[in-house]
């Protein structure tokens, strides 16, 4: 059952100025999120494949359209994380399905590798409910320059039987990073960790 998408969102933060500094280039992270009738909203359903299978499928569209958002080449992105909000009708196991079994193979894709885990939050909310989407290194997760989030929100969404789900992919860690660790240019790619 492909996704019954209601509406996707995406933007763009740029950080050109932080603390009177220039930062050039600036740090970029886009967000895509897709709001999607959630099939199994009010009542209990044991067999959750249909939410994994969409998981995928947006896992995929909302990678790519980071990646777009962007302008840049897949191999570019540096960092990742995903999130979702289920409406009151639903339950936080249908965001975990959304989310853990199939959505990170398609982001990786639309990333270029991924060797590193993606962070993930979930919760259940309602209108305008904002979530924060963690980030971390998309190849190598020691990378303190990455910790991040971006807070994602949609002011007419979740409603009871929706699930927004949520995307964020980086072209850059956060503007002055200098809390030590593992540089990017240190990265090995081989663990998900270094």
């Amino acid at each position: 059952m492909p996704a019954n998408i209601r509406k996707i969102i995406v933007q763009v933060d740029e950080t050109c100025l932080e603390m009177g500094r220039t930062i050039s280039p600036p740090t970029r992270r886009a967000l895509a999120m897709a709001v999607i009738e959630n099939p199994f909203a009010g009542k209990y359903v044991e067999n959750l494949d249909a939410l994994i299978a969409i998981g995928e499928e947006l896992g995929a569209l909302l990678g790519q359209r980071c990646v777009e958002a962007l302008g840049i080449e897949p191999g570019q992105a540096q960092s990742y994380g995903k999130a979702a909000i289920v409406g009151e009708a639903g339950e936080l196991e249908h965001a975990a399905a959304i989310l853990h079994p199939k959505l990170g193979a398609p982001l990786r894709i639309a990333v270029e590798k991924g060797a590193a885990l993606v962070p993930s939050s979930k919760k259940r909310g309602g209108l305008g409910t904002a979530i924060d989407v963690p980030l971390g290194h998309k190849d190598a997760a020691f990378v303190r320059s990455h910790f991040d989030a971006m807070e994602a929100r949609v002011s007419d969404a979740p409603r009871a039987n929706e699930i927004v789900v949520a995307v964020v992919v980086t072209d850059s860690g956060r503007p002055l990073p200098r809390v030590g660790g593992l540089q990017v240019h240190e990265i090995q790619g081989q663990d998900g960790l270094r």
